[in-house]
């Protein structure tokens, strides 16, 4: 019972952490639904080159997490924003910059490709 709390207790401290930070963290699954939904998200993949040619979703743009302030140009702050990488980690970090920057609707999918590949999602490569 002690476990259940904790856990329940840690999500909900990272969702507020993210609503302060002005984006949302969601999984896979509701980014799935979003994209399905509404096809002017540009979806943000901030990975490697090389992680890249392995397999991406489709439509993606790739900026690599350190090429993001360089080029944040290119990322347009009129459309919804969904941004990724393998687990979550790389993708926090950009949507917390892109949410500074005055980017209005940021979403970092927090369980990354990796949770795009468990759920049977397609990939392109």
């Amino acid at each position: 019972m002690k476990k259940i709390a904790f856990v329940a207790l840690f999500v909900f401290s990272l969702a507020a952490v993210a609503l302060a930070a002005g984006y949302r963290n969601i999984m896979s699954g509701e980014a799935q639904s979003l994209l399905a939904k509404n096809r002017n998200v540009y979806l943000l993949d901030v990975r490697t080159p090389d992680e890249w040619r392995q397999g991406r979703l489709a439509g993606a743009t790739l900026i690599p997490i350190s090429e993001v302030e360089r080029r944040i140009s290119e990322i347009p702050k009129n459309r919804p924003v969904l941004v990724y990488c393998a687990v979550g980690s790389r993708s926090n970090q950009v949507a917390g910059f892109l949410s500074r920057s005055g980017y209005r609707e940021v979403y970092n999918m927090a369980d990354g490709i990796v949770g795009w590949y468990r759920n049977g999602f397609p990939v392109t490569r």
